[in-house]
C-alpha cells in the first residue's frame, strides 16, 4: 500500500506535461510545463540566462518540496539516487525543448540524439518514480 498523497506522474504524463498538454491536474506537470518553457527561453535567447536559471532551479526546489512531502519513507537499505526528482524533471523538460528544437531545425543525427536521449531519460525517470514510490530507492535530501 503506497502511502503518497498523490501519485508520482507517469512518464506519459511528464512528457504531455512538456510539451503542454494535460499539465494542470498535478503540481509536478504543471511544474514540467513551466521548466520546458524555460528551457524553450534559454534556447531561444542566450541573453537572459541567469533570470532563466534562476526560475528553473525554483521550480526544482518547488518538485523537490512536494516530493519530500508526499513520498513514504525509503527502507532503510534504500540506496541514495544521484539527483532529486526535480532535476531529473528539469532534464526532461530540457530534453524535450531540445529534442523538438532539433525537430524544426537540425540534422537527422542530432534529431535522432536528441529523441534518444529523452526516450532513455524518460524510461530512467519511470523507473525512479517506481523505485521512490515503493521505498527501494531513496532521493537526496529525503526522507
Amino acid at each position: 500500500m503506497s502511502l503518497l498523497i498523490e501519485p508520482l506522474p507517469t512518464k506519459g504524463e511528464v512528457l504531455r506535461a512538456c510539451r503542454g498538454v494535460e499539465h494542470a491536474g498535478h503540481p509536478l506537470l504543471h511544474a514540467a510545463y513551466e521548466l520546458t518553457g524555460l528551457h524553450e527561453s534559454r534556447l531561444a535567447d542566450g541573453c537572459r540566462v541567469d533570470d532563466i536559471d534562476c526560475g528553473r532551479a525554483k521550480l526544482v526546489r518547488q518538485i523537490n518540496h512536494w516530493v519530500h512531502a508526499h513520498l513514504p519513507p525509503a527502507h532503510g537499505s534504500a540506496s541514495v539516487h544521484t539527483e532529486t526528482l526535480g532535476a531529473v524533471i528539469d532534464r526532461l523538460a530540457q530534453y524535450t525543448a531540445t529534442a523538438y528544437a532539433a525537430l524544426a531545425s537540425a540534422t537527422d543525427n542530432d534529431l535522432g540524439d536528441a529523441w534518444e536521449a529523452l526516450a532513455e531519460l524518460a524510461i530512467g525517470y519511470e523507473d525512479l518514480a517506481d523505485e521512490v514510490t515503493t521505498g527501494r530507492r531513496r532521493l537526496p535530501g529525503g526522507p
